[in-house]
Order: C-alpha cells, then structure tokens, then sequence
C-alpha cells in the first residue's frame, strides 16, 4: 500500500525559498576571488621582502611578524595600520581599490635606524 504525503502550500513556499537562497549564496560564493596571503618578517631595520606587489580589486591578507622586538606597520595612503608584535602573527586584510606605488613604514621606534625601516607596495591594474 503506498501512501500519499501532503505538504501544506505555505511549507512547500518556504522549501523552495530555502533552495534558491542556498543556490544565490553558493553563486556568490563561487565568484569571490580567493585572498591571496603574503608574508612580511619585520626586523631591525627594514621589512622583508622590501617590496611587495599587489593587483587592485583583488583581497589580500599581509600576514606580519617578527622575533626581535616590537614593530609598527603603517601605510597611511591605503588606511592600514597594525602592531607586530613578537612571536605572534599579525594578519592585515583588505583588497587594494586603486593602483600606485604606496609607502609601509614602521611606526613604533625600534632603535637607532629605525627612521629608514620602510618598504613599498605596489599596486597594478
């Protein structure tokens, strides 16, 4: 004997819905570029590697360390700012939304030759 199941139309409405949400989300999902990482070691007196390059539009984590002391992290033209602190990883995201050359400089005074620890970023098209 086989039985026959009912679905009220209002559950069947929400079901559905639920579908195409799910479908919507994964859609978008698919479209997110992926973020790239980049690793940047801070150290008495510059950053390593001194020069990184970026492409606009794309996200990006700067993943930020050091082992000797304390360290800033400022790019003022991109809005970024972060501490580095020693032993951890500090993790810096965003996605460059215009093209140029931009200064990074340690911020926190790391010692005599700390006036030219800095770096560039670079951002393409």
């Amino acid at each position: 004997m086989m039985r026959t199941l009912k679905v009220r139309p209002e559950v069947a409405a929400v079901a559905a819905l639920l579908v195409v949400a799910g479908c919507a989300a994964t859609e978008v999902a698919q479209k997110q570029p992926a973020v790239a990482t980049v690793k940047i070691v801070a150290k008495r007196f510059d950053f390593t590697p001194e020069q990184i390059s970026l492409k606009k539009g794309v996200p990006v984590d700067l993943e930020l360390t050091t082992e000797d002391r304390l360290h800033g992290f400022n790019v003022p033209a991109l809005g970024l700012h972060a501490q580095i602190v020693p032993g951890q990883a500090t993790h810096v995201r965003f996605t460059p939304d215009k093209a140029g050359r931009y200064v990074m400089a340690c911020d926190i005074f790391c010692g005599e030759g700390h006036e030219g620890m800095d770096g560039t970023i670079v951002v393409t098209e």
